[in-house]
C-alpha cells in the first residue's frame, strides 16, 4: 500500500505543478465551434463558449493592429500594412455602425503615410483641448482633435523621437512597434529591442518611458523589457505583457504579464522567466544576476507573443467579469501551436484559460490576434492583423 500511496502523491504533484503559475489556473470554460465566413469568401471555424458569438464587422484592411476610442466616442485603429519597414501605415477612423448587420458603414483614412504606425491614444488637457498621440517607428506626434473630425485639424507636434535601427524585421530582432498609454496624468510609452538578445547601447530600448502629456519630464519608468507591446493603465497601476528571447528553445522563455513597477529591471537580455520563475541567461550573466527581477503577474507559453489586452470589470456581471481577455499572436514555429489565440485572466493574474482558438488549424494559419477592446457586458472588439479583420465578440441573441 505505502508504494501505491506514494505513486498516488506523485501523480497529484505532477498534476499540481502543470497548473501552477502565478496561481491555480481555474476551471477552464468549454468551448464549442462557431463558423465564420469572409467576404473574400474564405469560411473556417473557431471555436468560443456556446454562449458568445462571433462576427466580422470590418474587413479589407491590412496590418491592422490597436484600437483607441475618441473623446467623442469614435473608434480609431491602426494599420501597419505589411511586416516591412515602410511608410505605407494608416490610422482609420470607424464611424457609422450599423447593428442590424453588425458592420461599420464608414471606414475612412485619418492619417497615411505612416511609417508603422502600432498604437493611437486620447488625451483632453487641462484647457480642454483634445489630442491624438501616435506612434510611429521613430517619432512620437500628437494632433489636435475636434470631434467629427475626418482629418486631422492640426499639423503634427513632434513630442520625441525614438532609435529606428536595428536587425533587419525579417531575422526577428528589430521590433519596429511603439505602444501607448495613459495614466494618472502621464504618457507612457513602450519602446522594444533592437535585437533579439544583446547589450543595448541606449536606454531607451527595451523600456517603458514615462513623461508629461507635452512630452516633458520624459525619463525611464521601467527597463529591461525585451518588448513591451501591450499596455493599459488601470485603478492607478500599469499592466503590460512582454515577448521573451527566442534563443532559449521551443519550450522557454515564458510570455509575461506584469503589473509594472515604477524603476524596476525586469532583466533582458540577462535574465529570463519560466513557468513564472527568474532564471538567468547563460548567454549573458551579470554580477548582480536575477534574484531582484520582479514577479510575473501571469505567464503564458513560450513564443506565443502576447500582445493587446482588455479589461472587464466586475460591475459588469458577466461572463468576463473581473478579468483580462489577452491576445497572443501566435508562434513562428507553428508545431509548437502556442499562441493563435484569446486566452482569459483573472483579476489575481490565475489562468481563466481559452476564450477563442482555431486561427491555427491543421498546419494552416487563419489569423493573428493582435488587440482587444471591450465594448460592453461580454462583447468586444479583436484585431486580426494577418487578415486585415477586426472581429466582434458578443452575448448570443
Amino acid at each position: 500500500m505505502i508504494p501505491a500511496l506514494v505513486s498516488a502523491l506523485r501523480a497529484m504533484a505532477a498534476a499540481t505543478a502543470l497548473l501552477t503559475g502565478a496561481a491555480l489556473a481555474a476551471p477552464a470554460t468549454a468551448l464549442t465551434p462557431h463558423p465564420v465566413k469572409l467576404d473574400d469568401g474564405r469560411s473556417f471555424t473557431l471555436n468560443l463558449p456556446a454562449n458568445l458569438d462571433i462576427v466580422p464587422v470590418v474587413q479589407g484592411l491590412k496590418r491592422v493592429r490597436f484600437f483607441a476610442r475618441s473623446p467623442d466616442g469614435r473608434l480609431f485603429v491602426t494599420d501597419m500594412h505589411d511586416l516591412s519597414d515602410n511608410k505605407l501605415g494608416r490610422v482609420y477612423a470607424l464611424d457609422g455602425w450599423d447593428e442590424k448587420t453588425e458592420r461599420y458603414t464608414k471606414v475612412s483614412a485619418y492619417l497615411d503615410k505612416l511609417r508603422n504606425p502600432n498604437s493611437v491614444a486620447f488625451y483632453t488637457d487641462p484647457a480642454g483641448q483634445s489630442w491624438l498621440y501616435l506612434a510611429n517607428t521613430d517619432k512620437l506626434l500628437r494632433y489636435r482633435y475636434r470631434n467629427g473630425d475626418l482629418k486631422p485639424s492640426s499639423e503634427p507636434e513632434a513630442l520625441a523621437s525614438f532609435p529606428d535601427y536595428g536587425l533587419s524585421y525579417k531575422y526577428g530582432g528589430w521590433h519596429l512597434t511603439r505602444t501607448l498609454a495613459f495614466g494618472g496624468g502621464k504618457l507612457y510609452v513602450s519602446v522594444g529591442s533592437s535585437c533579439n538578445a544583446c547589450v543595448e547601447k541606449e536606454d531607451v530600448r527595451a523600456a517603458i518611458l514615462q513623461m508629461n502629456p507635452d512630452g516633458s519630464s520624459r525619463r525611464i519608468y521601467a527597463s529591461g523589457l525585451r518588448n513591451a507591446v501591450g499596455l493599459l493603465y488601470r485603478d492607478g497601476k500599469l499592466f503590460a505583457t512582454n515577448q521573451g528571447s527566442d534563443h532559449l528553445g521551443d519550450q522557454k522563455p515564458d510570455e509575461t504579464m506584469f503589473v509594472v513597477q515604477d524603476g524596476a529591471d525586469y532583466g533582458w537580455p540577462y535574465c529570463y522567466y519560466s513557468n513564472g520563475k527568474v532564471a538567468a541567461d547563460p548567454k549573458f550573466p551579470r554580477k548582480s544576476g536575477c534574484a531582484n527581477a520582479p514577479k510575473t503577474f501571469s505567464y503564458f507559453p513560450s513564443h506565443a507573443s502576447a500582445l493587446g489586452f482588455g479589461w472587464f470589470p466586475a460591475s459588469d456581471n458577466g461572463q468576463l467579469r473581473d478579468e483580462y481577455v489577452v491576445a497572443l499572436h501566435g508562434a513562428s514555429k507553428l508545431a509548437l501551436n502556442h499562441g493563435y489565440r484569446l486566452v482569459r485572466v483573472k483579476a489575481d493574474g490565475r489562468s481563466g484559460g481559452d476564450l477563442v482558438t482555431g486561427f491555427l488549424a491543421n498546419g494552416k494559419v487563419l489569423g493573428r490576434p493582435c488587440d482587444v477592446l471591450r465594448t460592453g457586458r461580454d462583447s468586444f472588439l479583436f484585431s486580426d492583423d494577418k487578415s486585415g479583420v477586426i472581429y466582434r465578440v458578443r452575448p448570443k441573441r
